[in-house]
């Protein structure tokens, strides 16, 4: 690993700019490299934050980018659930990302023959990469430390083979959805998690600082050779110790 990141933030209102510019950044970097940008991206607050901020982003050229999605919930896309669905409205509506550049789910599948068919369109659109590698991973974290659809406890987190893996039982709601597994997450050139509000505090902590007993999936994600960041605002930051970073205005990443 490149080395951890924490960047510290006053409120989401300084981090969205900040986030938005790294995704452009390491959307250049890719493209001049290997004629590409592969962007995963998560749900939550990541949807509205990304909507805001990437089209306000002057001369955005996503003609090149190949977006998927770190996990989905089986749900239609017209559901609110739909991690796809919400980005489409906020995000893909805005910018011009190819169709075909957008790798989604076939949610009419039972959850099993999704997450493989999602595996098929993943090593087609990464048909080099035994594990997909991804050029940028955008995730956040739960108040019980997961992250993606992986969970505290559960048998996904040992998974060393699959590429996505199929969740019937997931403790938030809709149970059934799928997931990138750690060893696709650990091979992304570039990992950047988001993580604001004070009820993340004590969480954050213990993902960054350690715990007593195993550690929470979030704590888990260690690029095998990729960069790290964690980019949080003050509230969540409020209990750590750790060594963090604090940003002038209009800093790069």
């Amino acid at each position: 690993m490149a080395g951890r990141r924490i960047v510290v933030f006053p409120s989401s209102v300084e981090l969205g700019p900040v986030l938005a510019r790294l995704v452009t950044s390491r959307a250049e970097k890719a493209i001049a490299s290997h004629g590409r940008f592969t962007l995963g991206l998560s749900g939550g607050s990541l949807v509205s934050m990304l909507g805001k901020e990437l089209p306000a982003l002057p001369e955005l050229d996503c003609s090149k980018w190949v977006v998927g999605f770190c996990d989905e919930r089986l749900v239609s896309f017209d559901d609110p659930e739909s991690t796809y669905g919400l980005y489409k409205s906020k995000l893909f509506s805005k910018v011009n990302i190819p169709d075909s550049g957008i790798l989604t789910i076939d949610s009419s599948l039972p959850v099993s023959e999704c997450a493989e068919d999602y595996t098929r369109k993943l090593k087609e659109a990464f048909p080099d990469d035994h594990f997909p590698v991804f050029d940028l991973l955008l995730l956040g974290m739960g108040p019980d430390g997961h992250t993606c659809s992986l969970f505290p406890d559960h048998p996904l987190l040992e998974e060393t083979t699959k590429i996505v893996a199929p969740i019937s039982d997931s403790p938030k709601p809709p149970p059934q959805r799928v997931t990138m597994t750690l060893p696709v997450v650990n091979a992304a050139r570039c990992v950047a998690f988001v993580s604001t509000g004070g009820s993340k505090a004590p969480i954050l902590k213990e993902v960054l600082e350690g715990r007593e007993g195993p550690e929470f999936p979030a704590a888990r994600v260690v690029p095998t050779n990729g960069e790290l960041f964690w980019l949080v605002d003050d509230p969540a930051a409020a209990s750590l110790t750790t060594q963090v970073e604090r940003l002038s205005s209009g800093a790069k990443l």
